[in-house]
């Protein structure tokens, strides 16, 4: 592990945030299947690539019906939220270049949202893992492939 160049932070909604230190940069967070707290409380900031809010509701409550504007918006890199509905997955994370930070192990039930930097997984028990990422997705030429630099 490099902990000078990534530190952790566990804020009180049940989210593990990693930062690069060195540019204030958002890796990846990584949200526990705790219970939402009732209403809508969002965990990462308006101007991350997603938003991604936890919405707990009681019986009866109403959503009012509404669309969306269409908004242009500007992707420069691609980021991805992974929903782990069963097993257990260990998530490294890199930086852009390949250099190792650190892991840590998604459960049933976790959500991880990787923004920036590197990443990649080991399937530790069978999973089954939804991913979510910004389209229009345009192939292989849109990675940057890397031997994991650090790890084991």
């Amino acid at each position: 592990m490099h902990p000078e160049e990534f530190r952790v932070s566990r804020p009180s909604t049940g989210v593990k945030e990693f930062w690069l230190t060195s540019s204030e940069e958002l890796l990846a967070i990584v949200i526990a299947p705790d219970r939402a707290p009732e209403g809508i409380q969002f965990l990462t900031s308006p101007t991350d690539q997603f938003q991604i809010g936890q919405l707990g509701w009681k019986s009866g409550h109403e959503i009012e019906a509404h669309s969306h504007t269409k908004v242009s918006r500007t992707v420069n890199r691609t980021s991805e939220v992974l929903f782990i509905r069963r097993g257990k997955v260990e998530v490294n994370l890199y930086t852009e270049d390949g250099v190792f930070l650190t892991c840590t192990i998604l459960e049933s039930g976790d959500v991880v949202a990787l923004f920036a930097g590197g990443h990649g997984f080991t399937i530790l028990e069978d999973a089954d893992i939804i991913e979510v990422k910004q389209g229009p997705y345009i192939g292989e030429e849109e990675k940057f492939r890397f031997l994991a630099n650090g790890k084991r």
